[in-house]
């Protein structure tokens, strides 16, 4: 189910407060109170909320934000990445997906390609990929994680070891201060590599904020990909890392790389 514009527009400021009120949100948006009080079930249905008397209140995580929350943060960011990155993706290639939601925009922004070869361990791209039907679609094996709709372990080693594609486009949790790339759990840092070893070119594709967020987990560094895919400038540290890499920089605010 997607979100209307103000239904996403609540759930950026839920990210901001703990608690926000139904009477504030019907000033703010200029709409009757029951027409927030469905907004927010809505919110609440999606598991991005949890209702409290006379508001919503902010779900707290200890790992990574819930895959339904990344699918509305940022997302007006995340789409200007993902169609840049489909013109840099010609018809009739290969290529391999890892989880999250900036790939699986990307995978959409695809589907007026031609002819692609598409190797995934995510559901939400499989299905997706399967629109367009001059795709080739081939997914990995094994137990699904239920809420990010993912295949990790043997399953996703040996789809993506399988193949030598073409691209290989990879997001990430946060990237430090250094370069190194940070994720939540030990199965996605090696997904992602799987991907960048097995591919002749590397697109990373992440949002401004993941630059200094916190994770636990290190693997890989930002300069190993071919391409950084990102809406606004990194860190000045960061992108004299890529130059020295030779690692392009695309910005994605109208193409242009720096």
């Amino acid at each position: 189910m997607q979100l209307s514009e103000r239904q996403a527009h609540i759930a950026e400021m839920l990210r901001q407060s703990d608690f926000i009120g139904v009477e504030e949100l019907a000033r703010h948006f200029r709409v009757t109170t029951q027409t927030v009080r469905r907004d927010l079930n809505l919110l609440c249905e999606r598991g991005l909320a949890r209702r409290v008397h006379g508001g919503i209140q902010r779900v707290h995580t200890s790992g990574n934000v819930a895959y339904a929350w990344r699918q509305v943060l940022n997302n007006e960011a995340k789409l200007m990445i993902a169609q840049t990155v489909a013109r840099h993706v010609p018809d009739g290639v290969s290529l391999s997906f890892s989880i999250g939601t900036t790939p699986e925009l990307v995978s959409n922004a695809l589907l007026e390609h031609q002819h692609l070869k598409i190797f995934t361990n995510n559901l939400n791209i499989a299905f997706q990929a399967c629109a367009n039907p001059t795709f080739e679609v081939t997914v990995a094996g094994g137990r699904l994680r239920n809420e990010d709709r993912d295949v990790m372990g043997n399953g996703m080693e040996a789809l993506f070891s399988a193949y030598k594609v073409d691209i290989g486009i990879y997001g990430v949790a946060g990237v430090d201060e250094d370069g190194t790339l940070l994720d939540f759990y030990e199965e996605e840092v090696r997904a992602r590599q799987m991907i960048r070893e097995n591919s002749r070119s590397a697109f990373l594709v992440l949002d401004h904020t993941k630059f200094g967020r916190a994770a636990h987990v290190r693997g890989g560094r930002i300069d190993e990909a071919t391409k950084v895919f990102c809406d606004r400038p990194p860190p000045p540290g960061i992108r004299a890392l890529l130059e020295q890499s030779g690692t392009q920089l695309v910005l994605c605010d109208g193409d242009r790389t720096p």
